[in-house]
């Protein structure tokens, strides 16, 4: 009896223990997190804590996401809980500056409206057509609103890049301030070779839309000092005390801009002849950087047609670079399909120089060509005709960042009194080897639509500019916010056997679709062998030919059910496997190996 007593005391005190270590594990560690994901998704980048720690004001998040109407959907549903997932890690990181609420808009409730009033995309998912919300919206204390319409499986790597952003936009409500130094009619005017006015380059309209935008020639000295961005389109001939205004904005955390070129052919004076090239020399060498402005970039694979009067030619000085060819792991390249330009010149570095991430590169089948001899070089085939491929891919932009050291050991005569910052640690420059890209030919076409000129983008130039502009235009932290690791993690063995089974299926496709194609052929010549009737008349010999293939075709259809029905077998015996190792054999062994822990503790307090 005494000891049924102790038993039940024994499991009541086991019982009471358990409860209040759970308690004080929810208020002592409710915020305690181990992220043990090889590429750390559920862990917040440095960048991020940053923007969190710097908030002034709380911010709302607003997490819709439609979780009733999305039973069953079980990838959709696994993304949303590694969207709520890292949501909570905004929340618990701000300090109370992120108040986050979650909401279920259901079919025409007050939820659903308010989504729709915050301007978020409902997905239509399923037979039924259910509108299926997974957005978000956040406000400021000032009542800004920004919004990410819907969350992108197929963008989860810049997830949380896109939900920083947003809050970052929130905190800090001014608009970016862009400054553009350029000698070129990038806001339109008369053509001095055709007498006509010519329009402003759309790109520069978009950054007038977008931004505060202010355009400088090559006769300024200084820069305004709200610059949140500088921006340089062919700059050549620059002023000393203008390359020293730019070193300094540079060095002393400045975000830049560049676009360079070899040879400008959009110029209308370069049909004259003779390379037209940028210059910004003295500020890359300082920074261990090279633009080769005596070379252009011929490209087999990327180069472009064009119509010229003896037909269509493919010209290897016409640039279109594909999703192949753009980083995807950039915030600024990410998404975009294709990118158009002429003349490319490209980057190479010194050892050990700045931080060096390639942005565009070209195809491997490329080669280098004089400027000089390629601005003279008007027939396209005499591109092709001299081209040597050099099995090389060249770097188109590139990215820098990290450290680098001022261009000059002095401050040039005018700016004497002004204190040199010889070097930086935050080094934020995106240098492009081209300016033809920003002309409206290379991307965008238009159209007079009653007396209303409309751009239709045949490709992603005008979405590189931008999103460039937009990414140096936020904070150094925002920056630092780069791509991450997805959550979902492939099970390798799996797809393995997947492949492997479904080649063998292929394989006895391309058998039986072999064998159907020789049978309609016979069948197509036994229709020619009618009757007087009209009917068709088969020998015993082709009757039984017939009879034998179909015999054939059931068996061959049989074994393709057999390839895929031993392909769901291994597959099963894996998940089995797969259960029984984390299910049963994994906590036996714990249980033997807290036994083997117990009895070695107890030996051990035998012997002293």
């Amino acid at each position: 009896m005494l000891n049924k007593f102790s038993s039940w005391l024994a499991a009541i005190l086991l019982l009471l223990v358990f409860f209040v270590l759970v308690l004080l594990n929810n208020q002592l560690l409710g915020s305690a997190r181990l992220d043990l994901t090889e590429n750390q998704v559920y862990s917040l980048s440095e960048g991020t804590e940053q923007i969190l720690q710097d908030l002034d004001e709380p911010i709302h998040l607003y997490f819709f996401y439609s979780d009733k109407a999305s039973k069953g959907m079980t990838s959709l549903r696994n993304y949303a809980n590694r969207v709520d997932s890292l949501l909570e890690e905004y929340r618990s990181k701000a300090n109370g500056k992120i108040i986050l609420h979650k909401v279920d808009p259901e079919p025409f409730s007050e939820a659903e409206d308010e989504a729709t009033r915050f301007g978020l995309t409902a997905a239509t998912i399923g037979a039924a057509g259910d509108a299926i919300y997974l957005g978000l919206a956040a406000r400021n204390a000032f009542d800004d609103e920004k919004t990410i319409a819907f969350f992108d499986p197929q963008q989860e790597s810049f997830l949380e890049y896109e939900i920083s952003k947003l809050i970052y936009q929130l905190s800090d409500p001014e608009p970016v301030r862009v400054t553009l130094i350029t000698d070129l009619a990038v806001q339109g005017g008369q053509n001095p070779m055709t007498g006509r006015f010519d329009p402003a380059w759309t790109s520069v309209d978009q950054l007038q839309q977008l931004y505060q935008l202010e355009i400088l020639g090559s006769d300024a000295t200084s820069l305004p000092e709200q610059t949140d961005v500088l921006l340089l389109i062919h700059p050549s001939n620059l002023s000393e005390t203008l390359l020293y205004s730019i070193d300094q904005y540079v060095m002393g955390g400045g975000k830049l801009l560049a676009f360079l070129d070899p040879h400008h052919e959009s110029d209308p004076m370069a049909a004259m002849g003779g390379a037209n090239s940028s210059d910004l020399d003295k500020l890359l060498s300082a920074w261990g950087i090279k633009f080769d402005a005596r070379q252009v970039v011929l490209d087999a694979a990327s180069g472009l047609d064009i119509r010229t009067q003896a037909g269509v030619t493919r010209h290897l000085g016409f640039l279109g670079l594909d999703a192949a060819q753009l980083d995807n792991t950039d915030v600024v390249t990410r998404g975009l399909e294709l990118i158009n330009g002429a003349s490319f010149g490209h980057f190479t570095r010194d050892e050990g120089s700045v931080g060096w991430q390639p942005l565009l590169h070209s195809s491997a089948n490329s080669a280098l060509m004089d400027g000089g001899r390629y601005a003279v070089t008007r027939d396209a085939k005499q591109l092709a005709s001299g081209f040597v491929d050099s099995q090389t891919r060249h770097v188109l932009a590139v990215r820098l960042s990290g450290t680098a050291r001022s261009a000059f050991s002095e401050a040039p005569q005018g700016n004497a009194n002004e204190q040199l910052m010889a070097s930086t640690d935050a080094l934020n420059v995106i240098l492009v080897g081209d300016t033809d890209l920003l002309t409206d030919r290379f991307w965008v076409s238009q159209a007079n639509f009653f007396g209303q000129t409309i751009a239709t983008p045949f490709a992603n130039n005008g979405d590189f500019l931008t999103n460039a502009v937009d990414n140096l235009g936020g904070s150094t932290a925002l920056i630092s916010v780069r791509s991450r690791g997805t959550f979902s993690r492939p099970f390798e063995v799996v797809d393995e056997l997947t492949v492997k089974a479904e080649q063998a299926f292929r394989d006895q496709e391309q058998l039986l679709q072999q064998q159907l194609q020789e049978t309609e052929q016979q069948l197509a010549q036994l229709q020619g062998q009618r009757s007087e009737g009209g009917a068709l008349v088969l020998n015993a010999q082709q009757q039984q030919a017939l009879e034998e293939f179909m015999q054939k075709k059931i068996e061959i259809r049989k074994a393709l059910r057999e390839v895929r029905h031993q392909l769901d077998k291994d597959i099963e015996r894996l998940g089995s496997w797969l259960k029984f190792v984390n299910i049963a054999l994994a906590p036996v062994l714990l249980v033997l190996l807290l036994g083997l822990v117990a009895r070695l503790s107890r030996k051990t307090a035998e012997v002293k």
